[in-house]
């Protein structure tokens, strides 16, 4: 069964209908997603650049070889554990504000 089974019909003029398409299309989400945001309070966002994606997966893979240099020295006990552990979550940090800066919607005022 669906979640959302209540449909809404709401009419525009030309120039918001328009402008709703536009932006619409800008933010690369369905038409449905974009007003469920909106009406949460957020403002969707533009779609991030092509480049955005491919740094993302460079960052993970960078973040998934420092998780396996950290397993090994664990083992090991050959680097300075804290050190690094804090330089992962500096790392997570970036990751997850960058997404937050380009992917997340923002919270409309």
């Amino acid at each position: 069964m669906r979640k959302r089974d209540v449909p809404f019909l709401f009419r525009l003029n030309k120039e918001e209908a328009d402008a709703f398409r536009e932006r619409v299309k800008k933010s690369g989400i369905s038409q449905e997603a974009y007003v469920r945001q909106a009406i949460t309070g957020k403002t969707p966002r533009e779609a991030p650049p092509p480049d955005y994606y491919s740094m993302m997966r460079e960052l993970h893979k960078i973040g998934n070889n420092l998780n396996q240099i950290a397993q090994k020295a664990h083992t090991l006990n050959v680097i300075d554990v804290q050190r690094y552990d804090s330089d992962m979550r500096k790392f997570d940090e970036a990751v997850r504000l960058i997404t937050e800066a380009v992917v997340l919607p923002e919270k409309a005022e």
